[in-house]
């Protein structure tokens, strides 16, 4: 199953993300990658690679950011770890974790996930 890390400036936003994901996909392979080392505001290179290592597979690993340096913190870990299949998914991250939690344990591809998760931000809820 593809892995997904949930990349947030706040520890708690992420580790909810992947609570309300775990409703739908119980099984889906996910980390939650959120805040600093010591519990304060911002992103973690090692946190997020912690987070790759974990739910890391053959099959690959998409992060969802929620802003800004999240963002490049995510490419870093990329460029990082060369040779793994990873990607960054530009969505919601509320909704996009969902979508590709349950495409995950649907056994989507990597490919396929992010392809639904392209659609994602398009959506009206109203």
């Amino acid at each position: 199953m593809v892995g997904l890390v949930i990349v947030s400036h706040s520890a708690k936003l992420a580790e909810g993300v992947v609570d309300l994901a775990r409703m739908m996909a119980k099984t889906a392979p996910m980390a939650a990658a959120g805040g600093l080392e010591d519990g304060s505001f911002g992103t973690s290179f090692e946190k997020i690679s912690n987070a790759v290592d974990e739910v890391y597979s053959d099959d690959g690993v998409i992060m969802l950011m929620d802003m800004g340096s999240a963002v490049m913190t995510a490419e870093m870990v990329i460029e990082s770890m060369d040779g793994r299949k990873l990607a960054m998914a530009d969505c919601p991250v509320a909704e996009g974790a969902v979508t590709a939690a349950v495409g995950s344990e649907a056994g989507a591809s990597l490919e396929e996930i992010l392809a639904d998760l392209e659609q994602v931000g398009t959506l009206k809820k109203l």
